[in-house]
């Protein structure tokens, strides 16, 4: 696992520098959700898989930006899924955004999960690993500096509602509507990212991404997004469904699966669960 962290910081520290001056124009190509890629995107997947490829204990590789996985190795053990970078079309504006990770043991499955991790690019480059305890570095003078452990409380006071409000369903808006009524504060970047990482380093809250009338399956991809941050906020503490299930008991037949999803303290999930009961 060492081996796959040490990559993980690798691939940080050169997407950091290709933030700060590559060329961010978009390319003629297309990523596989149909979305049109930033040559950024491109450029820094194309470093993360350079550092994979050179690490022993990696079996297979699945990026968001790629329409199928790539395997370096029969005998190796670990299957690395990740979001290269998340939120990219925040760039031009300079808002944080940042890459995910999710590390298997064996296959590309939930119960398969054994650690996680994201990246921060933001006026601050940060990670937060996961694999028995939640843990955050910060970027200081070339390396990663451990800062402190994660913990989430039992309730938060933030809310961070995704999704194009016009194709939520009644219930889901009443319920966002609730929260704010009872004093949470709006905190919604458009990326996944900075989000649940304020959420999580503020000691709680909601981060919601339902099934909407135009994406009753959700938005956010299972390998890539959904089940590394399920595993970094049950690991703090917290929790992550699907509006009923434990988000890392749902399957994946296809790498680019996704499902609605929900993050947030104890408190604000068991809301969620009483809202979603039988929808």
């Amino acid at each position: 696992m060492r081996d796959i962290f040490d990559a993980i910081q690798r691939s940080a520290k050169r997407i950091k520098e290709a933030i700060d001056v590559k060329d961010i124009g978009y390319s003629q190509s297309e990523n596989s959700s149909g979305e049109t890629q930033l040559q950024l995107d491109i450029k820094c997947d194309m470093i993360i898989e350079e550092e994979f490829s050179s690490v022993l204990s990696v079996n297979t590789i699945a990026s968001e930006e790629k329409e199928d996985a790539m395997k370096f190795r029969d005998d190796a053990p670990y299957y690395i899924a990740y979001d290269p970078l998340d939120g990219s079309s925040l760039i031009d504006v300079n808002l944080s955004v940042g890459s995910i990770f999710g590390i298997y043991k064996g296959g590309f499955d939930a119960k398969n999960m054994v650690a996680s991790c994201y990246v921060v690019y933001g006026p601050r480059v940060e990670m937060v690993f996961a694999e028995n305890k939640v843990k955050l570095y910060l970027l200081q003078a070339g390396d990663f500096e451990f800062v402190k452990e994660i913990h989430l409380g039992e309730k938060g006071k933030l809310n961070a509602p995704g999704g194009t409000q016009q194709n939520w369903q009644p219930y889901h808006k009443e319920m966002v509507d609730s929260f704010f009524k009872e004093g949470y504060r709006l905190r919604y970047s458009g990326g996944m990212v900075p989000d649940l990482h304020q959420i999580l380093l503020k000691g709680g809250g909601l981060f919601s991404y339902p099934g909407t009338s135009d994406k009753p399956d959700g938005k956010l991809r299972k390998l890539f997004e959904v089940f590394p941050f399920a595993f970094i906020y049950q690991k703090a503490g917290g929790d992550a469904i699907d509006g009923a299930n434990d988000l890392l008991t749902l399957k994946c037949a296809h790498v680019h699966d996704t499902s609605p999803c929900f993050f947030g303290s104890k408190y604000e999930i068991s809301r969620v669960k009483d809202v979603y009961a039988g929808k």
